[in-house]
C-alpha cells in the first residue's frame, strides 16, 4: 500500500464538473493576468494603481448608519415654520415614492426643525450648522458641505448596500475593497482596509460584513474589523501553549501545502489565503501597539474628549483612525448606528450628535495640526436623509421623520476638496434638489446623466476615487464575463468641489 497522499485523494474524489471548473479557472487566471492593465496587475505596489496624480493618500469615512436628518443638522429651512402642521403641498412631493410607514397617513404635516442654526461665516454664502453640532461648527471652515446628494434606495439595507458597494443587490465589493485592490497597502504590518463600529445608545439596525466585504475581488482586500471589547481582532492571539516560533513554523508548513494546492488547481483564492495568514502573523505585533493609547498626550484626550478614553466610543474610534492613518492604513471606516429617527427624533438625534460631534471636530483638527489633512480625505454622511414631513404625532418639541432619498447632506474635508463651501441646494422644504434660484429641479435628477449642482451617490464614490488617483471608469474587475466597477456604468467626478 502506498503512503497516504491527500492531494491524490482529492483528485480521485473530484467530480467531472469540478474537474472542468478547475481547469477553466487555471486558464482563466492566466488569461485574466494578460488582460488586466499593467498598472492594476501590480496592485501590491502602493502607487501602482494611480491613473493620475492623487490629492489624497487615504480616506477616513465616518458613516452615520440609519439616515441622519439634514433638516435638523445642516440644511436650514426657516420658511418651513410658516407651514408648521400643514399638509405638505402636493406640488412639492409631485407623486414621488414614500415608504409604507407613512403612505397610509391621512396627511403629511410639514415639520420644521426645532433647533437653532448658526451661520458660520467662511465665505460669501456661509455654512449653516445646527446647535446640535457645536464642536463641528468650529471646524466648518474646513468642510465642503454638499446638500444635493441623492439615491434611488428608500429602505435601509438596500440603501446602505448601494452607497457602500455601488449596487442595491448584495454581493459587490465595497469601496474600501476596491481601493485596496487598486492601490495596495502602504504598511505591510497592517491591513489596507480597517473598519470600526462605534458604540451607540440607539444601535437598532444590524451591519453586515458584506458592507466591508470583497464580493468577487480576492479576499485579502476584505476590511478587517477592529473590535472594542476583548481582542481587537478575533483569533489574533495564539492559543495557550503556542509560542510565536510555533506559529511561524505552522504558517511555513501551511504555506507549502497551500502553494502545492495552488500549483495543482490554480485557484487564486489560495494565494489570497496565504497572504491573509501572513498578515495575521504580522498583526500579532502591530495591532496591540496600535490599540495602546497610553502614549497619547493629555492635550490629545482634551481635544477628543473624555469619551476617547473608553474603547469603542466614537471619539476613541476617531482617535484610532488618526493613529491608523499615521501608520499607513489607506482605508479607514467608522460606522455609527442609530440615526433612524421615525418617532423620538429629539431624544435620539441629541444623543447621537453628542456621541459624534466632538470626535468629528477633533479628528479634523488633529489631522490639520499634524499636517495630514491635506492628503487625508474625510467623508461624513449616511445612506439617505429624513423627510420634511412628520411621521406619526407632531409637536413643536418632538417629532419623527421618515426616510428621504431625494436629497440629503454629506460633508467632506481635506484631501483636495475645497474648504469652507456649500455645494448644491434644496427647495424651501428640503424635499427636492433645487436650482440656484430655489425652484425644484424638473425633471428630477437621475443617475444616468449628471446635472450641475447635484451629486448622486455614484458621483460621490467617483469623486472619492478620483482624489486618491483613480479613474472610476478604469478600475474594473472581470467577473462572469463582465467588467465590473464600483460605479457600475454611471458616475461623474464633481470637479466643482475640488481644488
Amino acid at each position: 500500500m502506498t503512503d497516504h497522499d491527500p492531494i491524490r485523494e482529492a483528485e480521485l474524489l473530484c467530480t467531472r464538473r469540478q474537474l472542468f471548473g478547475r481547469a477553466a479557472l487555471g486558464v482563466g487566471t492566466a488569461a485574466l493576468a494578460g488582460m488586466l492593465a499593467p498598472d492594476l496587475q501590480a496592485a501590491a505596489d502602493p502607487i501602482a494603481g494611480l491613473h493620475h496624480d492623487a490629492k489624497a493618500k487615504r480616506v477616513i469615512y465616518l458613516f452615520m448608519s440609519g439616515g441622519p436628518s439634514h433638516h435638523d443638522l445642516w440644511d436650514y429651512k426657516p420658511k418651513m415654520r410658516d407651514f408648521f402642521g400643514k399638509d405638505l403641498p402636493e406640488h412639492v412631493r409631485d407623486g414621488q415614492r414614500i415608504t409604507g410607514m407613512t403612505s397610509n397617513q391621512k396627511t403629511l404635516p410639514v415639520c420644521p426643525s426645532k433647533y437653532k442654526f448658526t451661520k458660520q461665516e467662511n465665505n460669501a454664502d456661509g455654512i449653516w450648522v445646527s446647535e446640535l453640532l457645536p464642536y463641528t461648527a468650529t471646524v466648518a471652515k474646513e468642510l465642503c458641505v454638499i446638500h444635493s446628494v441623492f439615491t434611488e434606495a428608500i429602505n435601509h439595507d438596500p440603501a446602505v448596500t448601494y452607497i457602500q458597494t455601488g449596487s442595491q443587490v448584495p454581493g459587490r465589493p465595497s469601496l474600501g475593497s476596491w481601493l485596496s485592490y487598486g492601490l495596495g497597502r502602504m504598511n505591510d504590518n497592517l491591513p489596507g482596509y480597517v473598519v470600526m463600529h462605534a458604540k451607540s445608545a440607539h444601535a437598532e439596525q444590524s451591519l453586515f460584513a458584506r458592507l466591508w466585504g470583497t464580493g468577487f475581488l480576492p479576499s485579502d482586500h476584505q476590511g478587517v474589523l477592529l473590535r472594542s471589547d476583548g481582542d481587537a481582532v478575533l483569533y489574533l492571539n495564539n492559543p495557550r501553549g503556542v509560542t510565536r516560533d510555533d506559529r511561524r513554523a505552522q504558517l511555513d508548513t501551511l504555506a507549502v501545502m497551500n502553494q502545492a494546492h495552488h500549483d495543482q488547481f490554480g485557484d487564486p483564492e489560495i494565494l489570497a489565503r496565504i497572504k491573509q495568514h501572513e498578515m495575521a502573523y504580522r498583526m500579532q505585533s502591530s495591532v496591540p501597539e496600535l490599540m495602546d493609547l497610553s502614549r497619547e498626550t493629555e492635550e490629545t484626550f482634551q481635544l477628543y474628549g473624555e469619551d476617547a478614553r473608553t474603547p469603542g466610543t466614537f471619539a476613541a474610534c476617531c482617535l484610532n483612525a488618526r493613529r491608523l492613518a499615521e501608520r499607513g492604513v489607506r482605508n479607514i471606516q467608522i460606522f455609527h448606528r442609530g440615526w433612524d429617527a421615525h418617532g423620538n427624533l429629539a431624544g435620539e438625534h441629541e444623543s447621537q450628535c453628542k456621541d459624534v460631534d466632538q470626535g468629528c471636530a477633533a479628528l479634523i483638527t488633529d489631522l490639520k495640526q499634524r499636517g495630514m489633512l491635506d492628503d487625508t480625505l474625510v467623508v461624513w454622511g449616511g445612506e439617505f436623509g429624513r423627510t420634511a414631513y412628520c411621521q406619526g404625532k407632531l409637536t413643536k418639541e418632538n417629532y419623527g421623520r421618515d426616510h428621504h432619498p431625494r436629497c440629503f447632506t454629506v460633508w467632506m474635508a481635506g484631501g483636495g476638496v475645497r474648504p469652507g463651501i456649500t455645494y448644491g441646494q434644496t427647495d424651501d422644504f428640503g424635499y427636492n434638489i433645487a436650482h440656484p434660484d430655489g425652484t425644484p429641479m424638473k425633471p428630477i435628477p437621475n443617475k444616468d446623466s449628471w446635472t450641475p449642482g447635484t451629486m448622486h451617490i455614484h458621483d460621490l464614490n467617483a469623486t472619492i476615487l478620483h482624489q486618491l488617483g483613480i479613474d472610476h471608469r478604469k478600475l474594473t474587475y472581470r467577473y462572469q464575463g463582465r467588467d465590473f466597477r464600483l460605479t457600475d456604468i454611471h458616475g461623474h467626478v464633481v470637479n466643482d468641489i475640488l481644488t
